[in-house]
């Protein structure tokens, strides 16, 4: 897929409970978000879960909120449809990739 010049690329990370499959393999948890620059409306998104179905799942979530202004929907939603072992690492990943993004947004 090609993005739009008008789309930037952020990260957000989160440590995972030594029981969560993901530490097996990963030391960390990150979602990767592609956002409408100004806007900060979720185009497309990327983490590094075990299976590819889960990582879909997480996309299916976050695509088309805007990861200011919806914050709190996000994390109810991950709440309410992600009963993962993760469920805490995926919101704690999205609100750190929320604070980078605001960071940018200020200089």
């Amino acid at each position: 897929m090609i993005y739009p010049k008008n789309t930037i690329y952020i990260t957000g990370t989160a440590k995972v409970a030594a029981n969560d499959p993901i530490s097996a393999i990963y030391d960390m948890f990150f979602v990767g978000l592609i956002l409408e620059k100004e806007s900060g409306r979720i185009v497309d998104v990327t983490c590094n879960m075990v299976r590819d179905v889960t990582s879909e799942f997480i996309k299916s979530i976050l695509i088309n909120y805007n990861l200011v202004d919806d914050i709190e929907l996000i994390v109810e939603e991950i709440k309410d449809r992600f009963l993962g072992i993760a469920q805490k690492a995926v919101i704690a990943a999205v609100k750190d990739a929320r604070n980078k993004y605001l960071m940018a947004k200020s200089n």
